[in-house]
């Protein structure tokens, strides 16, 4: 495995990232794997040199971070791993349980300390921009929690390049913790971020770890809508609303399966790979389920694709409409 600088900060990170949404309870989706069997992935993860877990409060309503906070206690030293999560979904009915003010920030930080058994997180990121919180208000109060101890950096999600610029504008000009990582939708089929998200990124020195570098599976070869092959496929809302499985997508889907097969790998590993070929990305955050997920997500780090792949790969794409914010 290797470890890379997390942007321009002093922390070093393993080259993937295991996203922990898939671990939880069945009840938030049908797809969530329970503890007893998310716990045999968090131990290979660690067995493999992965040493970045990324996880949020609305992920299964807080389950996934009591999963991953046990998980790590009883596999891992704390110092030894960098814990990941975010704020901003939906955590209850109450007014103030969702968004980006001060209350619910303070509280929300808390809340998650608590369910992972930690003292702080080594990454407190904003999981999406809030229109309705002043940015002022909202940094102020992350300042506050990194002054506390509680969180080490703090990180942002999707959002638009010129709100994630303002933001860091503001932080700076305050003296306030600024953001050093940048969690957005990148894949083979959403490249919309690279028209200015991230040329702002590298040129900032902001840390990228793209969620769905496999475009939710699609990529390798889930499929999405009633005759998925997968039940997360079969029933995930969100890849709807992602717009996933155009004609567009599905031209470049069929050539990754090309690619794939002239070398002899699976689909997935040949999607993670252009991810990973990417200067600007840091560490991609894959997701596991199958006993296989994982053994692709490491050959695709060894799996270099030259410039000739990697313009077939790219030729089918046309601007899209931006989504995942």
């Amino acid at each position: 495995m290797d470890y890379v600088r997390f942007g321009k900060t002093g922390l070093k990170v393993s080259r993937l990232c295991l996203g922990c949404m898939t671990y939880g309870s069945t009840q938030w989706r049908d797809w969530v794997l329970e503890e007893d069997a998310a716990r045999p992935y968090f131990r290979e993860a660690l067995e493999l040199g992965i040493n970045f877990f990324d996880t949020a409060d609305v992920y299964s309503l807080g389950v996934s971070e009591e999963v991953v906070g046990r998980a790590l206690k009883a596999h891992a030293k704390r110092h030894e791993v960098v814990v990941a999560t975010k704020v901003h979904g939906k955590m209850g009915e109450a007014a103030n349980s969702a968004g980006l003010s001060r209350k619910h920030i303070m509280e929300g930080i808390d809340a998650s300390l608590k369910r992972l058994q930690m003292d702080y997180v080594d990454l407190y990121q904003i999981h999406r921009f809030d229109p309705d919180t002043p940015m002022e208000e909202t940094l102020e109060a992350l300042n506050d929690v990194v002054r506390a101890g509680k969180a080490l950096y703090v990180g942002a999600s999707s959002m638009y390049a010129w709100q994630f610029a303002k933001m860091l504008s503001i932080s700076r000009e305050r003296g306030l913790a600024s953001f050093v990582s940048m969690q957005n939708f990148y894949n083979l089929i959403y490249r919309e971020e690279e028209r200015e998200m991230m040329p702002l990124c590298e040129s900032e020195g902001i840390a990228v770890i793209p969620w769905s570098p496999l475009a939710r599976g699609f990529l390798a070869g889930s499929g999405v809508g009633a005759n998925a092959a997968t039940l997360r496929g079969r029933t995930d809302t969100f890849s709807r609303a992602l717009g996933l499985g155009s004609a567009q997508d599905e031209d470049i889907r069929l050539k990754v399966v090309e690619v794939a097969r002239n070398l002899s790998v699976k689909p997935a590993v040949v999607a993670l790979a252009w991810v990973l070929s990417k200067p600007y990305i840091t560490a991609p955050i894959i997701g596991a389920s199958k006993p296989h997920h994982l053994q692709d997500a490491v050959a695709a780090l060894a799996l270099t694709l030259d410039a000739e792949t990697i313009a077939k790969l790219e030729a089918p794409y046309k601007a899209k409409a931006v989504v995942g914010h």
